[in-house]
């Protein structure tokens, strides 16, 4: 659903974040930050080895935007306890991607990062 172009710009922003954010490299095996760029949407989350095997990997979300490309906005996403993604009530859209990353690095309610 994007293009190159596209992906380049949401590639960059969002390692902007993690460059920010991640843990220090000698703590990534137990606890890093990553995203993935899927159709029509990305998303941010932690992985960490699994308790019992630490060959594995587990992902915890952090958060979640969608491109609804009808209205050309991104829909903001953060994960309850419920383990359902909710809509973002204090900023439930944004224009641009940059203003997701800014959204989920801020966190003024302390819905994505605790």
């Amino acid at each position: 659903m994007f293009t190159e172009i596209e992906i380049k710009r949401i590639q960059k922003s969002l390692d902007e974040l993690l460059k920010k954010r991640r843990p220090p490299p000698e703590l990534r095996n137990r606890l890093d930050i990553n995203y993935k760029i899927e159709k029509g949407k990305v998303e941010i989350f932690t992985t960490r080895p699994k308790w019992n095997d630490s060959s594995q990997f587990i992902e915890s979300p952090i958060a979640k935007a969608t491109f609804v490309l009808k209205d050309n906005i991104w829909k903001v996403y953060w994960q309850k306890s419920d383990l359902k993604w909710h809509s973002y009530n204090p900023k439930p859209f944004v224009r641009y991607i940059e203003e997701f990353v800014k959204t989920v690095d801020l966190d003024e309610f302390g819905c994505f990062w605790g």
